[in-house]
């Protein structure tokens, strides 16, 4: 009696697998990385019928289609634009591989440099270059109303 689920009892009670699982319900190629298989997420009933999972995949990426253009649309405006790109791009990894593989190299690479922050020699560089650079701009401002005084660069005139 199969639930949707990877697994099927037989009369001995024995679990057979489906040719291409693991017992841990993912696909056996992408369980030998991280244990979550590559592909799609969908239901087994949609996944059993050709057209439905092929409208499946469609409606799943324009869905994640619009969401990606509004997170660039939010770029230049306000509003959580890379959050919400990264939003449809986990939209599409539910059903896309493609979309996994990016996620999971950006996953790790944000990782990769949150752990570079949080090391005490970068951040004593990253602090002295902010100290020397504010310095830089404290000289320039300092030379510029010293030169020109608290004059503004375009005329007003009084009516």
């Amino acid at each position: 009696m199969d639930t949707g689920s990877n697994r099927t009892g037989g009369a001995s009670g024995e679990i057979a697998v489906a040719p291409g699982q693991s017992e841990t319900g993912g696909t056996e190629a992408g369980d030998v990385r991280d244990g979550q298989g590559l592909g799609s997420r969908a239901p087994g009933f949609i996944k059993r019928r050709r057209a439905l999972h092929l409208s499946w995949q469609v409606g799943v990426f324009v869905v994640g289609l619009a969401v990606v253009a509004a997170g660039i649309v939010m770029l230049p405006l306000p509003g959580p634009g890379w959050v919400v790109i990264f939003g449809g791009m986990a939209i599409w990894a539910t059903e896309f591989v493609w979309a996994q593989l990016v996620l999971r190299w950006t996953k790790r690479k944000v990782t990769e440099a949150a752990q570079r922050a949080l090391d005490p020699k970068v951040r004593r560089r990253n602090i002295t270059l902010t100290v020397v650079g504010l310095v830089i701009i404290g000289v320039l401002v300092g030379v510029y109303l010293w030169k020109f005084g608290v004059v503004m660069p375009w005329k007003i005139e009084d009516q």
